[in-house]
């Protein structure tokens, strides 16, 4: 994990179940004498997760219906740290604004950030009834000055129609959905629950999650393709552009694609949770004489 992730050293479920007590009767002592909760237990993950951000994030208010997917705090959050390592090394400072594509019924990345940075965001996604929700969730925690919704009314489209003439946006980040169809999600699935000796008869996702959040037709490289092209139509709108990137097998192409569209500079940054790999592949469009205005004007 990132250096600065409060989330190191494991989870103290003392101080857990005591902020969200509702955890408690789902934390049990494994075989190695160290506490923990069933992570294949969607309800126990919830909790978990819930404790997290009231303990350590000053997030008192997170609901959202249990069909939706529950973000993995300490892995959201490292995302949000390898970033203000990235807007560092470009001398930014506050205020930072950043563009959050495809921010869920749980906007995670918003809270995270700013809880942490007390960076701006503007949150985009194609549901409805997400965004609703997402709502509710920055109204309860008096964040609704430095959390902008906008929906994206094309499913097709990810920048087009969200992006507006004006808008500058220090960074843009995004957790691409991995999964071609329904299908696919239910094998991975079905995989990782027969890896932790579950019954995986009838799949249940542990962190949930919709056909919106899950996949996307043609899967993470259409979705991280189509990324590129919009944001290369938008060159001047964003100084870093961003995307997680699950298949390391897509980094080739997709560092051979930024070329052809006119990324001036790409970054690769390395992620490890665990025995997850991953990793966030950045770019810019910015020439050196444009990079500098942003930099004397931030």
């Amino acid at each position: 994990m990132h250096k600065n992730n409060k989330h190191q050293k494991g989870y103290d479920f003392i101080k857990l179940t005591q902020t969200v007590p509702e955890l408690k009767p789902f934390v049990f002592e494994n075989k190695y004498s160290t506490e923990t909760i069933d992570f294949a237990n969607p309800r126990a993950v919830k909790l978990l997760n819930t404790a997290l951000l009231k303990k350590h994030y000053a997030i008192d208010y997170w609901e959202f219906p249990d069909e939706h997917l529950c973000p993995p705090i300490p892995g959201r959050v490292d995302y949000i740290h390898h970033l203000a390592d990235l807007l560092k090394s470009s001398k930014f400072k506050n205020p930072v604004r950043v563009l959050d594509i495809g921010t869920g019924a749980t906007c995670i990345y918003p809270l995270l950030g700013y809880s942490e940075y007390k960076w701006q965001f503007v949150a985009t996604d194609i549901d409805v009834e997400a965004l609703k929700n997402a709502q509710r969730i920055i109204d309860k925690n008096n964040l609704p000055t430095v959390i902008e919704l906008r929906l994206q009314p094309n499913k097709s489209q990810i920048l087009k129609g969200v992006i507006k003439p004006s808008d500058a946006f220090t960074v843009s980040m995004c957790n691409p959905p991995f999964y071609k169809n329904e299908q696919e999600a239910i094998d991975a699935t079905t995989r990782k629950l027969k890896g932790l000796k579950k019954d995986a008869t009838i799949p249940i996702r542990n962190f949930s999650g919709t056909s919106n959040e899950l996949w996307y037709e043609g899967g993470e490289k259409a979705f991280l393709h189509n990324y590129l092209y919009e944001s290369s139509l938008f060159k001047t709108n964003c100084f870093w552009y961003t995307s997680l990137v699950s298949n390391k097998d897509l980094l080739k192409s997709m560092q051979k694609s930024l070329k052809k569209l006119g990324a001036t500079q790409v970054k690769v940054i390395n992620m490890q949770h665990g025995n997850k790999i991953s990793r966030v592949v950045a770019w810019i469009f910015l020439t050196i004489v444009q990079q500098k205005y942003w930099q004397q004007n931030s």
